[in-house]
């Protein structure tokens, strides 16, 4: 009965998602990775039904990313804080820690989310500081890494002028042995001609089918258009949200968050969460939620209009959908050893109008207008383009060349894995 019941719920995996699932099983140290909408999150999900977070925690790669998780971050499990006086430094500190050595030493292993934003040099320190932990030469100290993520997207924060520190490019990824794993097939879009262009632009190739396609799609701002708009700047995307929401005519409900914890851990929540210090709403306004249901009333990037408020909830007509009611939620910070140190009340909900090319990572969208013309990041213009379901819900207001940048070590390191 329990067998029948297990396959039932592998059912709704594609092959090779229930492929990749397997590896994960399998004991082996895995490197799960595949383009935007492949996939990846769903195959960690189905992975960690049947584990003990604490024996294999998910570690986010920021803290805003841990937050949404309900995790912790990489940083903070291994004690690494910001490498104060660099990798040696760090190496010793930690050492001198025992709750951090006890942490890593009680697990069987860990899942490292967004691995693409781990520098190389955090990745070695938390290798040795593992082996030290656990008493043993073996890699990670004979602990299990399962990393996910695209290289293809957002890099590693590096300081202005220096090499991008790819964790790849690290000598602990070869000695770490990784059992590569690669999601091909998009569970997010259909449409080929779309598909084949984001594979141009993920692998730097911006060809010919990739500039008609972009140019095609490129046309005047509509300002009444619906539509998401996405921003390389926070401060971008919430003056064109305030200035959408002062256009409708109706009263303003402020609703504050409210912060619970220590004053220090709220501060940094305060700095991660992905709800404001205060929500200003008004009958009228779209919304986009930022987290996944439970009950799968709605997904990360649904958009909605609010319809009604009351004390302890709102109203809100997704687009294309029914009402629903959405009640406020807890979103947490987590020590190390995944205690909660603060938390946030808010509703999962913010502006549809505008938010940044890195928030919206994660997301799907079914409208969406950008400007690809000044972008600086690797991946960024690849982010922003794979947030859709389909091409006719684009609209481009300028783009360049310039802003399809892809770092020549991802180029050749992908080159290698298809080898």
């Amino acid at each position: 009965m329990i067998e029948k019941e297990q396959k039932n719920n592998l059912d709704h995996l594609s092959t090779e998602q229930a492929y990749a699932l397997d590896m994960c099983e399998s004991g082996e140290n895995i490197f799960l990775t595949g383009g935007a909408g492949s996939g990846k999150s769903y195959v960690v999900r189905e992975f960690m039904k049947n584990k003990d977070d604490k024996q294999m925690p998910i570690l986010a790669s920021t803290g805003a990313a841990a937050v949404l998780l309900g995790g912790r971050t990489f940083h903070s499990f291994f004690g690494l804080g910001i490498m104060e006086g660099g990798a040696q430094a760090t190496l010793q500190r930690i050492l001198q820690n025992k709750a951090t050595l006890k942490r890593i030493k009680k697990v069987e292993g860990v899942v490292i989310d967004e691995i693409s934003m781990i520098p190389g040099e955090a990745l070695m320190v938390a290798e040795l500081i593992s082996q030290q932990a656990r008493e043993s030469t073996l890699p990670w100290g004979g602990m299990r890494i399962i990393a996910v993520g695209d290289f293809g997207q957002l890099p590693p924060v590096t300081r202005f002028g220096q090499k991008r520190d790819w964790c790849f490019l690290n000598e602990v990824w070869k000695k770490t042995d990784f059992q590569t794993c690669e999601l091909k097939l998009n569970q997010r879009i259909q449409n080929n001609e779309f598909l084949n262009v984001l594979d141009d632009i993920r692998e730097g190739q911006l060809t010919e089918r990739a500039r008609e396609f972009l140019q095609d799609r490129t046309k005047v701002h509509d300002e009444e258009h619906p539509g998401t708009r996405l921003f390389p700047r926070r401060e971008q995307s919430e003056t064109y949200n305030q200035k959408k929401l002062a256009e409708i005519n109706e009263d303003e409900l402020l609703v504050d968050s409210i912060y619970l914890g220590d004053q220090k851990y709220i501060d940094i929540l305060a700095k991660s969460a992905p709800v404001p210090m205060q929500l200003k709403l008004k009958v009228g306004c779209q919304l986009m939620f930022l987290k996944n249901d439970m009950q799968k009333r709605w997904v990360n990037g649904t958009r909605g209009t609010l319809v009604g408020f009351e004390a302890d909830h709102i109203i809100v007509r997704k687009n294309g959908g029914r009402e629903v009611k959405v009640e406020k939620i807890s979103f947490s910070l987590l020590d190390a050893d995944a205690n909660v140190k603060a938390s946030v009340i808010q509703f999962p909900v913010n502006l549809a109008y505008a938010t940044t090319i890195h928030k919206s990572q994660g997301a799907t969208l079914d409208e969406l207008w950008c400007d690809l013309g000044a972008l600086w990041e690797p991946g960024h213009a690849y982010v922003a383009l794979s947030r859709l379901r389909d091409p006719s819900g684009l609209h481009i207001v300028r783009w360049s060349p310039k802003s399809f940048i892809i770092d020549p070590e991802v180029k050749k390191f992908y080159s290698q894995i298809k080898l």
